[in-house]
This record gives structure tokens, C-alpha cells and sequence, in this order.
């Protein structure tokens, strides 16, 4: 019997590919009872990696995020919207609670016998750069509060997210890939959206002049925000070059001390502090009203900040970005219901595409930090 071969290569080849795609081809295919289970799974993992009390704690920091922010914003509108006028007093009140993160810093030292960090001409000049920066942001904020309805101001606000991801790039090299990007383009998109739809959105007694200012002042403020957070970073790791939670809430006593004494002084220039017994008399609803109303924005403004900060030690950057992107929802929705604020549909619209934003910017985040710790675990 007379056999016959190929001695051609290329054909020979070619046969073996045919061959091993017909029998070594992977099936691909997504079970979605084994996607739960590997949630389920990380999860799990994650919760026995720390201790109850750690995911105690987180959960009061997120609530303390989730509530006081917007409480203290709707507070700020309150004190406009009731017959109070000063700018200076509401930037002032946001700062006034710093004895608050006081009354949590020391025990730290009695307790954990922990010493506080050593002061040096850097890190005092630091911390001066940043109150006085941090009083200009709140004085802006003000501004806002004044003439722009509450739902409105926080949707503006929420820009700070895209300015602190620009300015963390500049400032301290953060990554900025296609996601962030996407995001800083998505809520500009938003913010474009709410200066078209003015007409319905500004209350009667606010001129055009007073709302764009409103609006412009949000902007401002929201950058210098950004800004703040990226160098309050630069601060964390240049200078101070630690992770530990004290030393955090000391960066904080500092920058709001600081902020206090700066605002204070502009309190004292503008005669705020005579005046604010007289506003008192003429606030809708009486002195008692308007006692709680500043009382009550001092507490609730330092307690978000507090929460924000422990978020941030406990968690991540991403995860504060999760309850910042709640937190404007949460704020708009509140200050419909309980302040009546007007809700058109471009306000809608501009609600929903800063929640996308907010999305992809912590997609965008997750995946520069899965990369980072990828390739330091490889090398």
C-alpha cells in the first residue's frame, strides 16, 4: 500500500492550527451565580480583615458624611432665606466648631500616650496658607448660599470633585486616566446645563447680577476647594509623612484654627459681630431660631468634616468620593421637599449626568489604584 506525504511546511501548519482551534478553543462564558459568589466572596474577605469596631466606626463617619453636609447646607440657605445678609458670619460659623475635633484629638494623647507632632516654619506656614485659604473657600461658599437656592449650589459644588482631580494631577501626580477625564467633562457638562436654565431656577427676589454672581463665586469656590485637597495631600505625604489618624485630625484642628482667626478678623473689619444682634431681632422667626441656625451649621459643617476625614483614613479616596456623589442627591432632594426649591427638568437632567460624572471618576480611581497594586505586588 503506497502512502503519500505532505512535505510542503505550510501546509503542514496550516493543518495543525486548524486542529488546535477545533479542539484547545476555551469556551468563554459569564456565570452570574459566580459573579455573586466572588462578590459575596471579597466581601467577606474584607469585612474579616478588620476588626468590628473598624467597620463601626466607618459606618458613623459615612452617616456623619451623609447627614451633616447636607444639613449644614440647607442650614446656610436657611439663614439667607430667613432675613439673615452677612456673608462673614456664615463663613465664620462653618469654622467656629474646631474645638469640636479638639474634643476627639485629645484623648488620643491621654489615652494612646501619643505625643503631638512637632511644629517646624514649614509646617506653620503650611497651615497658615491653608486656613486662610480654607476662609477665603467658605467666604465664597457664601456667597453661593446667598443668592443661588440650595439644590442649586450643591449641584455647583459638586465640581470640586473634577478640580481636586486636575489639581492632583498638577500638584501632587495623581493619575488622570480616560475615566477622570470623562468625568471632569461630564460634570462641566452638568455645571453648562444650570447656567442655561437660570430663567427657572432663580428665586423672584434675586436679580440676574446677584444669581450669576451666586453661580460664579460656586465655581470659584468649588476650584479653591479642589485646590485645598490637593495640597492638604502634598501636606499629608511631604510633610507630615505618615498615615496615622491623629496626626490627620491634628492637620485639621490647625487648618480650621487658622481659618478661624482669619475669618474673625474679617468678622471685626465688617462690624458682623455689632450687627449680629440686630439680625437677630429682624430674623423670620425669632432670636431662638436664629441661635439654632448658626449653632447647629457650626456643629454639623465640623462633624462632616470629621466624617470626610475618618472616611478617608478608614477607607479610601474612592470610597469618600462614593458618599460625596450620594450626598448631592441627597442635599438637592432635601432642599425640594423641606425649602421648596424649584426642580426643572435641565435641574434633573444636570442632577444626573454629575452622578455620572461622579461614577466614572471613582471607576477611573479604582482602576489607577488595582493598577498601582498590581505592579507593585509584581515587582
Amino acid at each position: 500500500m503506497t502512502t503519500f506525504k505532505d512535505d510542503n511546511p505550510q501546509s503542514n501548519l496550516s493543518v495543525r492550527l486548524l486542529m488546535d482551534e477545533t479542539t484547545e478553543r476555551p469556551t468563554v462564558s459569564f456565570s452570574y451565580s459566580n459573579w455573586i459568589s466572588n462578590i459575596k466572596k471579597s466581601t467577606r474577605e474584607a469585612y474579616e480583615a478588620k476588626p468590628f469596631s473598624h467597620w463601626i466606626l466607618l459606618f458613623f463617619s459615612g452617616a456623619a458624611m451623609l447627614i451633616a453636609f447636607p444639613a449644614s447646607s440647607l442650614l446656610s440657605r436657611l439663614y439667607f432665606s430667613n432675613g439673615g445678609k452677612s456673608k462673614w458670619i456664615i463663613s465664620w460659623v462653618a469654622v467656629a466648631g474646631w474645638p469640636i475635633t479638639c474634643l476627639i484629638l485629645l484623648p488620643t494623647y491621654i489615652f494612646q500616650k501619643i505625643k503631638p507632632t512637632p511644629l517646624n516654619t514649614k509646617l506653620v506656614l503650611s497651615y497658615v496658607v491653608l486656613g486662610f485659604l480654607s476662609a477665603a473657600d467658605n467666604l465664597m461658599y457664601a456667597y453661593a448660599y446667598a443668592y443661588l437656592p440650595a439644590s442649586t449650589s450643591s449641584l455647583l459644588a459638586s465640581s470640586s470633585l473634577a478640580f481636586s482631580a486636575l489639581f492632583g494631577y498638577l500638584i501632587v501626580k495623581n493619575p488622570l486616566n480616560a475615566s477622570v477625564i470623562n468625568s471632569i467633562v461630564v460634570i462641566t457638562g452638568a455645571m453648562a446645563i444650570i447656567a442655561l436654565d437660570s430663567s427657572s431656577d432663580r428665586y423672584s427676589y434675586i436679580s440676574n447680577s446677584q444669581y450669576f454672581a451666586g453661580f460664579f463665586w460656586d465655581i470659584m469656590g468649588s476650584a479653591l476647594h479642589g485646590l485645598i485637597f490637593a495640597l492638604s495631600e502634598l501636606l499629608f505625604v511631604k510633610l507630615l509623612g505618615r498615615r496615622s489618624f491623629h496626626v490627620a485630625l491634628e492637620q485639621q484642628v490647625m487648618v480650621s484654627l487658622t481659618a478661624f482667626a482669619f475669618t474673625t478678623i474679617g468678622m471685626v473689619v465688617s462690624n458682623d459681630f455689632q450687627g449680629m444682634s440686630h439680625e437677630a431681632k429682624s430674623f423670620k422667626g425669632g432670636e431662638s431660631l436664629y441661635t439654632q441656625v448658626l449653632v447647629w451649621s457650626a456643629v454639623t459643617f465640623q462633624l462632616g468634616v470629621l466624617g470626610a476625614t475618618a472616611v478617608l483614613f478608614l477607607a479610601s479616596t474612592v470610597m469618600a468620593g462614593v458618599l460625596n456623589a450620594v450626598r448631592v442627591p441627597i442635599t438637592s432632594v432635601a432642599a425640594v421637599i423641606l425649602m421648596h426649591d424649584p426642580m426643572s427638568g435641565f435641574k434633573i437632567l444636570s442632577l444626573v449626568l454629575t452622578f455620572w460624572g461622579f461614577s466614572s471618576y471613582i471607576y477611573g480611581s479604582s482602576s489607577s489604584n488595582s493598577s498601582t497594586q498590581a505592579s507593585s505586588s509584581s515587582s
